[in-house]
């Protein structure tokens, strides 16, 4: 596979039009606000009050196991950004491995399409932070935002204008769209810390005393630290709330290299996984472990089974600190941060899939009006505007036709049958063009995520009314992929009309 073609005329044209501008710091803020640290400590609730059981779940355990099983991925993602560093990241290295019709298909469908579904979740996220945030301020007015469908048509309208209004920043500003991600994403960390440090000088006191002042019906901390019935740890249970870390976190590595062709230095180019993989880790698994230390592990499981808490309080980490503090300048900066947090994962969202469809209407697989980067802006407005139409339709769709964000979850598992094939891609690339020491270690990696993400796929499907199975999502998935094959089917038929094949496309690394 050689790095450019002497004959360019089978891609759009010979460079992107987009410039290296994005740093190390840049690649971390971006890989760790896709993979949604503040939203998983958010949403919580709405999961384990689905799951058939409790008893045992330890998240702490979870998250640990989540992060080991992510390894491969983190091995087979830093060897071949080292190797292609292009917009569109794995795309890029699947579809030159398993071809224009598989590999660009199963793209399409598992992460440029899904990627708005997963968007439209976030946004309804932010709007549950929004109103949540309202709640503990002091402001009951706010309940119509924090639970999911009190209020669709407003949870729909607060939902699109920030997502409008971030896709118009990013067509007219692109630079600020990087930088409104580090500043989001630094407020964020901040507020996480503030609040753990907020539940610790608390204590166990701190969080009785609150959950009493709530006043709810026959409910106290106590009963809910005696409604559950079940050991610190089980492994079998514990396992189920791994698709619930795959749906925020540790997949999530492909943030960064889709948009290889802007990052500047090999530092940030060879790093930005295994740095982002530690770090998240520790985000969201220190949250984790000081609600049960300072809880106490029973009313922490207890409280996340308990409807009357999730559904009415809001009851998460961030609610929780914001509780336990008596001061309301902590409160509102928990709350802001949790707010931001929210919106960083939105932020980086909107970039990764403009790239995506920028790259793949590179390669002709998609119209080429996509890959249209402005001259004057220096972003890819077409591919923001396809973007915006999409979304927006589909948080209207879980706002209305469903009324609960969780409805989007089972969308996501596209990305877990993609990401298995980006490891099946490693798999044929490592065979293929590798000589040197890396290949045994890049195909025994790319076999081992295979196995993983087949493992998460399997769960998203056995468990599918904890994991959003309905007709929307599951829908949106056979749809994406059957008008991904039609479109690369008749776009090889269009241009081999004018004398282009497209497939040569896919047996070159694309310009920068």
């Amino acid at each position: 596979m050689s790095g450019s073609s002497k004959e360019n005329t089978v891609f759009v044209r010979e460079a992107t039009g987009l410039v290296k501008q994005v740093s190390f710091l840049d690649t971390i803020a971006i890989n760790i606000s896709y993979m949604s640290v503040g939203a998983a400590l958010a949403l919580v609730g709405f999961t384990t009050i689905l799951l058939p059981t409790i008893s045992g779940v330890n998240l702490v355990y979870a998250s640990a196991i989540g992060a080991l099983i992510a390894i491969p991925q983190v091995v087979v993602y830093t060897i071949m950004q080292r190797r292609v560093s292009r917009t569109g990241g794995d795309y890029v290295w699947m579809s030159r491995s398993l071809g224009g019709f598989l590999g660009g298909s199963l793209s399409f469908m598992g992460i440029t399409m899904e990627t708005m579904p997963y968007l439209a979740l976030i946004a309804l996220s932010a709007v549950f932070a929004i109103g949540s945030v309202g709640v503990v301020l002091g402001d009951s007015g706010m309940n119509s935002l924090s639970t999911s469908g009190s209020n669709p048509l407003l949870q729909f309208l607060v939902g699109s204008s920030i997502f409008i209004a971030l896709i118009v920043l990013n067509i007219v500003r692109p630079r600020a769209g990087f930088r409104i991600i580090s500043i989001f994403w630094t407020v964020g960390i901040i507020a996480l810390i503030v609040s753990i440090v907020a539940l610790l000088y608390a204590g166990r006191t701190g969080v009785e005393n609150y959950v009493n002042s709530l006043d709810i019906s026959n409910t106290s901390y106590q009963s809910i630290a005696a409604s559950y019935h079940g050991s610190h740890f089980n492994f079998a249970n514990t396992l189920l709330m791994l698709p619930y870390f795959a749906l925020f976190t540790y997949p999530w590595f492909n943030a960064a290299p889709s948009i290889g062709s802007e990052i500047k230095g090999q530092k940030a180019i060879s790093w930005n996984a295994p740095v982002s993989l530690i770090l998240t880790f520790i985000l969201i698994t220190v949250p984790f472990a000081t609600m049960y230390y300072v809880g106490g592990f029973a009313f922490i499981n207890g409280a996340l089974t308990n409807s009357n808490l999730v559904n009415d309080y809001s009851f998460n980490f961030w609610t929780l600190a914001m509780g336990v503090s008596s001061s309301f300048p902590i409160q509102l900066v928990i709350g802001l941060g949790w707010i931001l947090f929210t919106v960083a994962v939105l932020a980086f969202g909107i970039i990764t899939i403009s790239r995506y469809l920028l790259a793949q209407s590179f390669d002709r697989f998609l119209p080429e009006k996509l890959s249209y980067v402005s001259p004057r802006f220096s972003s890819p407005v077409v591919a923001h505007v396809l973007d915006l139409v999409v979304t927006v339709t589909l948080i209207g769709l879980a706002s209305f036709l469903y009324g609960r964000i969780s409805s989007l979850y089972g969308a996501i598992v596209a990305s877990m049958i993609y990401f298995a094939f980006v490891g099946v891609g490693a798999v044929i690339y490592a065979v293929r063009h590798s000589n040197d020491k890396s290949r045994t270690i890049l195909a025994m990696a790319g076999s081992l995520q295979v196995l993983v993400f087949a493992y998460l796929t399997y769960e998203f499907f056995a468990y599918y009314s904890v994991w959003g199975g309905n007709s929307l999502a599951y829908g949106y998935i056979v749809a994406t992929f059957i008008a991904g094959a039609l479109i690369y089917i008749t776009s090889k038929r269009w241009h081999s009309r004018k004398g282009i094949d497209i497939s040569i496309a896919f047996k070159e690394i694309p310009p920068e």
